[in-house]
Protein backbone atom coordinates (compact mmCIF):
# COMPACT_ATOMS: atom_id res chain seq x y z
CA UNK A 1 0.00 0.00 0.00
CA UNK A 2 1.47 3.36 -1.16
CA UNK A 3 3.89 2.54 -3.27
CA UNK A 4 4.77 4.31 -6.09
CA UNK A 5 3.75 3.44 -9.31
CA UNK A 6 7.23 1.80 -11.51
CA UNK A 7 8.28 4.04 -14.16
CA UNK A 8 8.58 2.24 -17.85
CA UNK A 9 11.48 -0.32 -17.56
CA UNK A 10 11.93 0.00 -14.10
CA UNK A 11 11.50 -3.09 -11.34
CA UNK A 12 8.21 -4.69 -9.97
CA UNK A 13 7.80 -7.07 -7.73
CA UNK A 14 6.01 -10.06 -8.83
CA UNK A 15 1.86 -9.86 -8.33
CA UNK A 16 -0.25 -6.80 -7.67
CA UNK A 17 0.00 -3.98 -5.57
CA UNK A 18 -1.65 -1.18 -4.61
CA UNK A 19 -0.45 2.18 -5.81
CA UNK A 20 -0.14 5.69 -4.17
CA UNK A 21 -3.07 6.73 -7.00
CA UNK A 22 -5.81 3.67 -5.54
CA UNK A 23 -5.40 1.55 -8.57
CA UNK A 24 -4.21 -1.63 -8.82
CA UNK A 25 -1.33 -2.43 -10.69
CA UNK A 26 -1.01 -5.99 -12.24
CA UNK A 27 1.42 -8.04 -14.33
CA UNK A 28 0.58 -8.45 -17.28
CA UNK A 29 2.04 -11.53 -19.80
CA UNK A 30 2.21 -12.30 -23.14
CA UNK A 31 3.38 -15.57 -24.70
CA UNK A 32 4.50 -16.23 -27.93
CA UNK A 33 1.47 -17.99 -29.46
CA UNK A 34 3.01 -21.59 -30.37
CA UNK A 35 -0.30 -22.66 -32.67
CA UNK A 36 1.62 -24.03 -36.05
CA UNK A 37 1.72 -20.77 -38.06
CA UNK A 38 -0.07 -18.78 -35.64
CA UNK A 39 1.77 -15.78 -36.37
CA UNK A 40 -0.90 -13.25 -34.48
CA UNK A 41 0.24 -11.42 -31.08
CA UNK A 42 -2.33 -10.47 -28.76
CA UNK A 43 -1.10 -7.21 -27.93
CA UNK A 44 0.77 -4.85 -30.12
CA UNK A 45 3.37 -2.14 -28.69
CA UNK A 46 0.79 0.47 -28.75
CA UNK A 47 -1.18 -0.95 -26.11
CA UNK A 48 2.21 -2.30 -24.01
CA UNK A 49 2.34 1.43 -23.97
CA UNK A 50 -1.04 1.70 -22.54
CA UNK A 51 -0.44 -0.72 -19.67
CA UNK A 52 2.85 0.91 -18.87
CA UNK A 53 1.50 4.13 -18.57
CA UNK A 54 -1.41 2.94 -15.98
CA UNK A 55 1.04 1.41 -14.35
CA UNK A 56 1.16 -2.13 -14.95
CA UNK A 57 3.92 -4.42 -15.51
CA UNK A 58 4.06 -5.70 -19.54
CA UNK A 59 6.19 -8.65 -20.06
CA UNK A 60 6.49 -10.06 -23.39
CA UNK A 61 8.27 -13.51 -23.91
CA UNK A 62 10.99 -12.62 -26.83
CA UNK A 63 10.07 -13.03 -30.67
CA UNK A 64 6.54 -12.90 -29.84
CA UNK A 65 5.11 -9.80 -31.99
CA UNK A 66 7.63 -10.53 -34.75
CA UNK A 67 5.10 -12.64 -36.70
CA UNK A 68 3.09 -9.57 -37.19
CA UNK A 69 5.70 -7.68 -37.73
CA UNK A 70 6.68 -6.11 -34.51
CA UNK A 71 10.12 -5.83 -33.27
CA UNK A 72 10.95 -6.53 -29.21
CA UNK A 73 12.44 -3.03 -29.55
CA UNK A 74 9.24 -1.39 -30.45
CA UNK A 75 8.00 -2.90 -27.25
CA UNK A 76 10.95 -1.90 -25.16
CA UNK A 77 10.66 1.52 -26.14
CA UNK A 78 7.40 1.44 -24.85
CA UNK A 79 8.40 0.29 -21.00
CA UNK A 80 7.51 -3.34 -21.92
CA UNK A 81 9.73 -5.93 -20.84
CA UNK A 82 11.06 -8.97 -22.67
CA UNK A 83 11.75 -12.42 -21.30
CA UNK A 84 14.00 -15.15 -23.06
CA UNK A 85 11.12 -17.95 -22.48
CA UNK A 86 7.46 -19.01 -22.32
CA UNK A 87 7.69 -20.38 -18.87
CA UNK A 88 9.08 -17.05 -17.45
CA UNK A 89 6.29 -15.12 -18.83
CA UNK A 90 3.69 -17.54 -17.47
CA UNK A 91 5.10 -17.57 -14.25
CA UNK A 92 5.16 -14.18 -13.71
CA UNK A 93 2.01 -12.72 -14.88
CA UNK A 94 -1.33 -12.32 -13.11
CA UNK A 95 -2.67 -11.97 -16.77
CA UNK A 96 -1.96 -13.88 -19.60
CA UNK A 97 -2.90 -12.15 -22.48
CA UNK A 98 -2.68 -14.52 -25.82
CA UNK A 99 -4.69 -15.13 -29.08
CA UNK A 100 -5.63 -18.99 -29.46
CA UNK A 101 -6.54 -21.46 -26.75
CA UNK A 102 -3.73 -22.40 -24.85
CA UNK A 103 -2.16 -25.79 -26.50
CA UNK A 104 -1.48 -29.15 -24.62
CA UNK A 105 2.37 -27.55 -23.79
CA UNK A 106 0.75 -24.55 -22.11
CA UNK A 107 -1.37 -26.64 -20.11
CA UNK A 108 1.08 -27.06 -17.26
CA UNK A 109 2.02 -23.25 -17.30
CA UNK A 110 -1.58 -22.20 -16.38
CA UNK A 111 -1.83 -21.77 -12.67
CA UNK A 112 -4.76 -21.29 -9.66
CA UNK A 113 -5.97 -17.44 -9.91
CA UNK A 114 -4.43 -17.01 -12.59
CA UNK A 115 -6.16 -14.84 -15.30
CA UNK A 116 -6.25 -15.98 -19.29
CA UNK A 117 -7.39 -13.83 -21.16
CA UNK A 118 -7.90 -15.11 -25.16
CA UNK A 119 -10.01 -17.05 -27.57
CA UNK A 120 -10.79 -20.98 -25.92
CA UNK A 121 -14.01 -22.00 -27.98
CA UNK A 122 -14.20 -24.68 -25.05
CA UNK A 123 -17.10 -26.64 -26.92
CA UNK A 124 -14.64 -27.62 -29.53
CA UNK A 125 -12.20 -29.83 -26.68
CA UNK A 126 -13.37 -31.35 -23.70
CA UNK A 127 -9.61 -32.07 -23.16
CA UNK A 128 -8.60 -28.23 -22.94
CA UNK A 129 -11.86 -27.65 -20.75
CA UNK A 130 -11.22 -30.26 -18.18
CA UNK A 131 -6.72 -29.06 -18.46
CA UNK A 132 -8.11 -25.55 -17.46
CA UNK A 133 -10.91 -27.15 -14.55
CA UNK A 134 -7.94 -28.67 -13.26
CA UNK A 135 -5.49 -25.64 -13.33
CA UNK A 136 -7.69 -23.54 -11.49
CA UNK A 137 -7.46 -20.66 -13.42
CA UNK A 138 -9.91 -17.73 -14.54
CA UNK A 139 -10.60 -18.15 -18.08
CA UNK A 140 -12.20 -14.76 -19.86
CA UNK A 141 -13.22 -16.25 -23.59
CA UNK A 142 -13.26 -13.23 -26.10
CA UNK A 143 -15.73 -15.11 -27.98
CA UNK A 144 -18.38 -15.03 -25.17
CA UNK A 145 -18.21 -11.46 -24.22
CA UNK A 146 -21.44 -10.07 -25.40
CA UNK A 147 -22.87 -6.76 -25.09
CA UNK A 148 -26.73 -6.40 -24.84
CA UNK A 149 -27.45 -6.20 -28.54
CA UNK A 150 -26.30 -9.64 -28.43
CA UNK A 151 -23.22 -8.27 -30.64
CA UNK A 152 -20.00 -10.06 -29.84
CA UNK A 153 -17.52 -7.35 -30.09
CA UNK A 154 -14.17 -9.14 -29.61
CA UNK A 155 -15.19 -12.16 -31.90
CA UNK A 156 -16.90 -9.72 -34.40
CA UNK A 157 -13.22 -8.42 -35.72
CA UNK A 158 -11.97 -12.04 -36.75
CA UNK A 159 -15.18 -13.30 -38.08
CA UNK A 160 -14.74 -10.13 -40.14
CA UNK A 161 -10.85 -11.64 -41.14
CA UNK A 162 -12.40 -15.08 -41.67
CA UNK A 163 -15.69 -14.40 -43.67
CA UNK A 164 -13.83 -12.68 -45.96
CA UNK A 165 -10.65 -15.29 -45.62
CA UNK A 166 -13.53 -17.97 -46.89
CA UNK A 167 -13.60 -16.60 -50.24
CA UNK A 168 -9.96 -15.96 -51.03
CA UNK A 169 -9.25 -19.64 -50.11
CA UNK A 170 -12.52 -20.82 -51.69
CA UNK A 171 -11.48 -18.94 -54.77
CA UNK A 172 -7.67 -20.55 -54.60
CA UNK A 173 -9.11 -24.36 -53.98
CA UNK A 174 -11.67 -23.96 -56.50
CA UNK A 175 -8.40 -23.72 -59.11
CA UNK A 176 -7.46 -27.40 -60.50
CA UNK A 177 -4.01 -27.54 -59.31
CA UNK A 178 -5.33 -27.06 -55.55
CA UNK A 179 -7.56 -30.16 -56.27
CA UNK A 180 -10.85 -28.10 -57.07
CA UNK A 181 -13.15 -28.26 -60.25
CA UNK A 182 -11.40 -25.51 -62.02
CA UNK A 183 -14.18 -22.69 -61.68
CA UNK A 184 -13.25 -19.18 -61.74
CA UNK A 185 -15.13 -17.64 -58.98
CA UNK A 186 -16.35 -14.53 -61.14
CA UNK A 187 -17.00 -16.48 -64.19
CA UNK A 188 -16.10 -13.76 -67.60
CA UNK A 189 -17.98 -12.59 -70.76
CA UNK A 190 -20.06 -15.44 -72.28
CA UNK A 191 -19.37 -18.23 -69.09
CA UNK A 192 -21.17 -18.41 -65.83
CA UNK A 193 -19.98 -17.06 -63.17
CA UNK A 194 -19.61 -19.64 -60.00
CA UNK A 195 -22.11 -20.24 -57.27
CA UNK A 196 -21.68 -20.02 -53.79
CA UNK A 197 -23.46 -20.91 -50.43
CA UNK A 198 -23.51 -19.54 -47.16
CA UNK A 199 -24.78 -20.98 -44.61
CA UNK A 200 -25.41 -18.19 -42.04
CA UNK A 201 -25.97 -14.43 -42.20
CA UNK A 202 -24.16 -13.37 -39.36
CA UNK A 203 -20.65 -10.92 -39.12
CA UNK A 204 -18.77 -14.29 -41.04
CA UNK A 205 -21.71 -14.77 -43.59
CA UNK A 206 -22.38 -10.77 -44.96
CA UNK A 207 -18.30 -10.28 -45.18
CA UNK A 208 -18.01 -13.50 -47.04
CA UNK A 209 -20.93 -12.41 -49.20
CA UNK A 210 -19.52 -8.92 -49.87
CA UNK A 211 -16.26 -10.52 -50.91
CA UNK A 212 -17.75 -13.78 -53.12
CA UNK A 213 -20.43 -11.06 -55.21
CA UNK A 214 -17.65 -8.18 -55.62
CA UNK A 215 -15.49 -11.28 -57.57
CA UNK A 216 -18.80 -11.46 -59.29
CA UNK A 217 -20.17 -14.84 -58.31
CA UNK A 218 -23.88 -16.10 -58.17
CA UNK A 219 -24.70 -16.19 -54.10
CA UNK A 220 -27.00 -17.57 -51.64
CA UNK A 221 -27.10 -16.71 -48.27
CA UNK A 222 -29.31 -18.80 -45.79
CA UNK A 223 -30.24 -18.16 -42.09
CA UNK A 224 -33.07 -18.65 -39.67
CA UNK A 225 -34.17 -15.00 -38.61
CA UNK A 226 -36.13 -13.33 -41.03
CA UNK A 227 -35.37 -10.02 -39.58
CA UNK A 228 -31.56 -10.86 -40.39
CA UNK A 229 -32.79 -12.01 -43.77
CA UNK A 230 -34.40 -8.80 -44.60
CA UNK A 231 -31.97 -6.86 -43.12
CA UNK A 232 -29.11 -9.05 -45.66
CA UNK A 233 -31.65 -8.53 -48.57
CA UNK A 234 -31.87 -3.94 -47.98
CA UNK A 235 -28.01 -4.07 -48.15
CA UNK A 236 -26.45 -6.12 -49.98
CA UNK A 237 -26.31 -6.30 -53.69
CA UNK A 238 -28.65 -7.95 -56.55
CA UNK A 239 -26.49 -10.89 -57.13
CA UNK A 240 -26.57 -12.00 -53.88
CA UNK A 241 -30.46 -14.02 -52.77
CA UNK A 242 -31.34 -14.74 -49.83
CA UNK A 243 -33.05 -17.61 -48.04
CA UNK A 244 -34.66 -19.27 -44.81
CA UNK A 245 -32.30 -22.04 -43.70
CA UNK A 246 -34.55 -25.21 -43.72
CA UNK A 247 -33.21 -28.84 -44.56
CA UNK A 248 -34.96 -28.46 -47.86
CA UNK A 249 -33.31 -25.06 -48.84
CA UNK A 250 -29.66 -26.08 -47.47
CA UNK A 251 -29.78 -29.25 -49.83
CA UNK A 252 -30.82 -27.21 -52.86
CA UNK A 253 -28.18 -24.56 -52.05
CA UNK A 254 -25.44 -26.97 -51.98
CA UNK A 255 -26.44 -28.88 -54.89
CA UNK A 256 -25.94 -26.13 -56.74
CA UNK A 257 -23.00 -24.35 -55.09
CA UNK A 258 -19.17 -24.49 -56.39
CA UNK A 259 -18.39 -22.97 -52.89
CA UNK A 260 -19.73 -23.92 -49.98
CA UNK A 261 -19.21 -21.45 -46.65
CA UNK A 262 -20.44 -22.79 -43.44
CA UNK A 263 -20.39 -19.65 -41.22
CA UNK A 264 -22.99 -20.63 -38.63
CA UNK A 265 -22.45 -19.68 -34.75
CA UNK A 266 -24.07 -20.46 -31.69
CA UNK A 267 -21.93 -18.37 -29.00
CA UNK A 268 -20.22 -20.43 -26.84
CA UNK A 269 -21.47 -23.35 -27.81
CA UNK A 270 -21.09 -26.87 -30.33
CA UNK A 271 -22.00 -25.61 -33.93
CA UNK A 272 -24.90 -28.02 -35.20
CA UNK A 273 -24.21 -30.06 -38.18
CA UNK A 274 -26.53 -28.78 -41.12
CA UNK A 275 -24.54 -30.33 -43.73
CA UNK A 276 -24.71 -34.23 -43.10
CA UNK A 277 -21.66 -37.13 -44.76
CA UNK A 278 -24.94 -38.01 -46.82
CA UNK A 279 -25.59 -34.87 -48.09
CA UNK A 280 -21.77 -34.49 -49.94
CA UNK A 281 -23.46 -37.07 -52.94
CA UNK A 282 -25.72 -33.99 -53.87
CA UNK A 283 -22.76 -32.09 -54.48
CA UNK A 284 -20.72 -31.26 -57.49
CA UNK A 285 -16.93 -33.53 -58.20
CA UNK A 286 -14.22 -30.53 -57.36
CA UNK A 287 -16.62 -28.23 -55.00
CA UNK A 288 -15.41 -26.66 -52.03
CA UNK A 289 -16.50 -26.33 -48.68
CA UNK A 290 -15.06 -23.85 -46.20
CA UNK A 291 -16.33 -24.09 -42.94
CA UNK A 292 -15.46 -21.58 -40.65
CA UNK A 293 -16.63 -23.07 -38.00
CA UNK A 294 -14.46 -25.48 -37.50
CA UNK A 295 -13.03 -24.07 -33.91
CA UNK A 296 -17.05 -24.22 -32.50
CA UNK A 297 -16.80 -28.01 -34.18
CA UNK A 298 -17.92 -27.66 -37.34
CA UNK A 299 -21.59 -27.05 -39.09
CA UNK A 300 -20.27 -29.95 -41.80
CA UNK A 301 -20.60 -33.43 -40.31
CA UNK A 302 -17.40 -34.02 -42.38
CA UNK A 303 -15.24 -31.38 -40.96
CA UNK A 304 -12.04 -31.63 -38.91
CA UNK A 305 -9.50 -28.94 -37.61
CA UNK A 306 -6.75 -28.40 -40.19
CA UNK A 307 -3.29 -26.25 -40.17
CA UNK A 308 -2.14 -23.63 -42.70
CA UNK A 309 0.50 -26.03 -43.33
CA UNK A 310 -1.82 -28.95 -45.01
CA UNK A 311 -5.28 -27.13 -45.17
CA UNK A 312 -7.52 -29.25 -47.27
CA UNK A 313 -8.63 -32.96 -47.49
CA UNK A 314 -11.39 -34.83 -49.51
CA UNK A 315 -14.23 -36.85 -48.12
CA UNK A 316 -16.57 -38.61 -51.43
CA UNK A 317 -15.23 -36.20 -53.86
CA UNK A 318 -15.57 -33.10 -51.95
CA UNK A 319 -12.21 -30.47 -51.16
CA UNK A 320 -12.46 -29.63 -47.43
CA UNK A 321 -10.84 -26.61 -46.13
CA UNK A 322 -10.85 -26.39 -42.32
CA UNK A 323 -8.00 -24.13 -41.18
CA UNK A 324 -8.80 -23.28 -37.23
CA UNK A 325 -7.25 -20.40 -36.88
CA UNK A 326 -7.57 -18.80 -40.53
CA UNK A 327 -6.91 -15.15 -39.29
CA UNK A 328 -3.41 -16.15 -38.43
CA UNK A 329 -3.16 -16.36 -42.42
CA UNK A 330 -3.03 -12.74 -42.42
CA UNK A 331 -1.17 -11.74 -38.79
CA UNK A 332 -0.31 -8.32 -39.42
CA UNK A 333 -4.19 -7.17 -40.73
CA UNK A 334 -5.49 -9.79 -38.24
CA UNK A 335 -3.43 -8.78 -34.61
CA UNK A 336 -4.61 -5.03 -35.66
CA UNK A 337 -8.24 -5.88 -35.86
CA UNK A 338 -8.38 -7.93 -32.68
CA UNK A 339 -6.25 -5.87 -30.34
CA UNK A 340 -8.49 -2.55 -31.66
CA UNK A 341 -11.17 -4.13 -29.82
CA UNK A 342 -9.31 -6.74 -26.83
CA UNK A 343 -7.59 -3.93 -25.65
CA UNK A 344 -10.31 -1.83 -24.02
CA UNK A 345 -11.03 -5.21 -21.70
CA UNK A 346 -7.91 -6.22 -20.90
CA UNK A 347 -7.40 -2.41 -19.56
CA UNK A 348 -10.16 -2.97 -17.32
CA UNK A 349 -9.69 -6.49 -16.05
CA UNK A 350 -6.06 -4.89 -15.31
CA UNK A 351 -7.47 -1.89 -13.34
CA UNK A 352 -10.18 -3.10 -11.60
CA UNK A 353 -9.31 -7.03 -11.03
CA UNK A 354 -11.38 -9.77 -12.91
CA UNK A 355 -13.89 -10.00 -10.09
CA UNK A 356 -15.07 -6.16 -10.03
CA UNK A 357 -14.38 -5.57 -13.74
CA UNK A 358 -17.16 -8.51 -14.72
CA UNK A 359 -19.23 -7.13 -12.07
CA UNK A 360 -19.31 -3.85 -13.13
CA UNK A 361 -19.76 -4.76 -17.11
CA UNK A 362 -22.31 -7.46 -17.47
CA UNK A 363 -20.67 -8.03 -21.34
CA UNK A 364 -17.44 -8.56 -19.70
CA UNK A 365 -19.11 -11.11 -17.06
CA UNK A 366 -20.50 -13.09 -20.21
CA UNK A 367 -16.95 -13.70 -21.24
CA UNK A 368 -16.17 -15.84 -17.98
CA UNK A 369 -16.42 -19.79 -18.86
CA UNK A 370 -14.35 -21.26 -16.66
CA UNK A 371 -13.42 -19.94 -12.94
CA UNK A 372 -11.45 -21.55 -10.60
CA UNK A 373 -12.30 -24.96 -11.43
CA UNK A 374 -15.91 -24.10 -11.86
CA UNK A 375 -17.95 -24.20 -15.21
CA UNK A 376 -20.03 -21.06 -15.25
CA UNK A 377 -20.62 -20.61 -19.19
CA UNK A 378 -23.84 -22.76 -19.93
CA UNK A 379 -23.19 -23.34 -22.97
CA UNK A 380 -19.95 -24.88 -21.87
CA UNK A 381 -21.15 -27.49 -19.75
CA UNK A 382 -24.37 -28.66 -21.88
CA UNK A 383 -21.23 -29.59 -24.11
CA UNK A 384 -19.45 -31.74 -21.90
CA UNK A 385 -22.52 -32.43 -18.99
CA UNK A 386 -20.50 -30.49 -16.81
CA UNK A 387 -22.08 -29.27 -13.82
CA UNK A 388 -22.86 -25.16 -14.04
CA UNK A 389 -22.13 -23.06 -11.68
CA UNK A 390 -23.96 -19.59 -11.84
CA UNK A 391 -21.68 -17.04 -12.72
CA UNK A 392 -22.79 -14.75 -9.68
CA UNK A 393 -21.57 -17.30 -7.35
CA UNK A 394 -17.90 -16.80 -8.49
CA UNK A 395 -18.38 -13.11 -8.30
Amino acid sequence: AGAEAPSPGSPARDGPLRQSTGLTAMIIGVPKEIKTNENRVALVPAGAEAFVTRGHTVYLEQGAGLGSGFSDEAYEATGARILPTADAVWAKADLIMKVKEPIAPEWPRMRKGQVIYTYFHFAASEELTRAVIASGAVAVAYETVQLPTGELPLLTPMSEVAGRMAVQEGAKYLEKLFGGSGVLLGGVPGVAPAEVAIIGGGVVGINAAKMAAGLGARVTILDISLDRLRYLDDVLPANITTLHSNRHNILDAIARADLVIGAVLLPGAKAPHLIKRGDLKVMKPGSVIVDVAVDQGGCVETIKPTTHENPTYFVDGILHYAVANMPGGVPRTSTLALTNATLTYGLRLARDGWQQACRDDRALMLGLNVVGGKVVYPGVAEAFGLPLVPVEQVL
